[in-house]
């Protein structure tokens, strides 16, 4: 994609333009008539193209030629040539995407300039999209927790494959890191990877966001699924998608092709569908929010991606990617966690999950002083007190209890804590406690905790009394 097409009807004018071209140091090809122009792009795409909007004995003219490229070859800059110009061709040309157009006998200089112009325009293009891909292949999973390797190994068998995925798993807990991290490893990687939001998109609007739009005024203008056009969409929370919508999705699935808003031509997709969502959607069927043959050409391959709650070992290797990335990013302190606080970190509730653990680690390194370890007073109260003081405040439930209640209540809760926190490792979890292992069951029998697996990991949960 580096050299110039040259589409006209006249081998002499084909010819003066490709020597002119040449003598500035481009590389040029030419086509005389619509199948040549067709079949030269198939075969190797152009970084721009010169068109004559009149072809003799051609099945498409030139604005037919136009509509093809713009819709299967979006970032090839097209200039468009006539000798029978006017302001009317002119203006139909740019409304379809041409990137300008020159009248018939051109002049040399204004013909150099326009594609010097078209020329940088189409090597920006090519950086932009490069600097996009390359930005999704650098995603990546952190972690080491048997949760973590079991996502990841459900993540691998769907990589190469075209199947649809369903993402399920509570919010911020890296549903689209998860999608990303299939797209860059995927022989869709060099494609692009579009990102829709579903809740964030106003229901009136969606449509010519996902569809794009043609109106007399601005042309054509590309929707999301046509931006995704050999690479990967991914609908995020897509239970929150308008009915109506969710009908014309199904449509696109079923046959890979749709209508732009406003639009009569047909628009061909060649994409991956990835979904995510954290709603319970058999339920959100059940009233009638979301429909099920969309579900069902949607949840082809399911796989949960596990809460912060649920993989509680990766916290600190979580916490310690965002402060490099954090560093590299944004300049902010390349800082440590003391011991005290990797702990810490492993015993907060984390309602929002990873997104809200990167929000504290952010928060933590713009108001922190000086580049020292990161110490636990600086991480939020978990509102069960403590202070700087360094003193216990009781919780409400606690300080009504008898002391040999309030201490079996805090030993289970404080052992479990700490079980969940190694992922349910027992051997791990007597040496951090300072008890033998042996001990250590025997107090966990007697406060009646056992563990289950979940998520890949086993957690620590009070035994049901039967």
């Amino acid at each position: 994609m580096s050299d110039i097409l040259i589409t006209d009807d006249e081998q002499d004018i084909r010819d003066l333009i490709s020597d002119i071209l040449k003598d500035e140091g481009f590389a040029t090809r030419t086509a005389a008539n619509a199948d040549e122009c067709m079949a030269a792009i198939n075969d190797d795409p152009p970084a721009l193209m010169i068109l004559d909007i009149w072809l003799k004995d051609s099945r498409m003219d030139g604005i037919d030629i136009l509509k093809t490229v713009r819709r299967d070859n979006p970032d090839i800059p097209v200039v468009i040539i006539s000798g029978h110009g006017n302001i009317e061709i002119a203006v139909a040309a740019i409304k379809q995407g041409a990137y300008d157009f020159i009248e018939k006998p051109f002049n040399i200089d204004q013909l150099m300039v326009v594609v010097g112009r078209a020329m940088e325009t189409s090597r920006l293009r090519r950086e932009n999209t490069q600097l996009r891909r390359k930005d999704v292949t650098n995603s990546e999973m952190i972690g080491s927790s048997a949760a973590y390797k079991a996502l990841t190994s459900q993540l691998k068998k769907v990589m190469n494959s075209n199947g649809r995925v369903m993402l399920s798993g509570p919010a911020g807990s890296g549903k689209e890191v998860a999608a990303r991290y299939i797209h860059a490893n995927s022989n869709r990687a060099s494609g692009p990877f579009v990102s829709v939001n579903c809740a964030s998109v106003e229901p009136e609007r969606m449509e010519a966001v996902l569809f794009g739009r043609e109106t007399n005024e601005r042309g054509v203008e590309a929707g999301l699924l046509e931006q995704a056009h050999g690479g990967v969409v991914y609908f995020d929370e897509v239970a929150d998608m308008p009915i109506g919508t969710q009908s014309k999705i199904l449509r696109v699935l079923v046959d890979q092709q749709f209508t732009r808003v406003g639009g009569a031509d047909k628009v061909r997709v060649d994409m991956r569908v990835i979904s995510s969502t954290n709603r319970d959607l058999q339920a959100e069927i059940k009233a009638g929010r979301f429909r099920e043959e969309l579900y069902h050409r949607l949840n082809v391959v399911p796989i949960d991606v596990p809460s912060l709650e649920d993989r509680l070992e990766d916290i600190p290797e979580l916490a310690e990617h965002f402060i490099e990335s954090l560093h590299k990013s944004q300049g902010l302190p390349m800082r440590e966690l003391s011991e005290d606080t990797r702990a810490l970190l492993q015993t907060l509730r984390w309602p929002g999950n990873v997104r809200q653990l990167r929000n504290v680690i952010e928060r933590i390194l713009i108001l922190g002083e000086g580049t020292g370890p990161i110490e636990p007073a600086e991480l939020p109260n978990p509102g069960e007190g403590g202070g700087d003081s360094g003193e216990m405040t009781l919780t409400g439930s606690l300080a009504t209890l008898p002391l040999r209640e309030a201490r079996e209540l805090f030993e289970r809760q404080y052992l479990m804590t700490q079980i969940n926190r190694f992922g349910g490792n027992i051997s791990r979890t007597a040496a951090f406690v300072g008890m033998e292992r042996s001990a250590l069951h025997r107090k966990l029998k007697s406060l009646g905790v056992v563990t289950s697996a979940k998520s890949g990991s086993r957690v620590a949960r009070v035994e049901e009394e039967t």
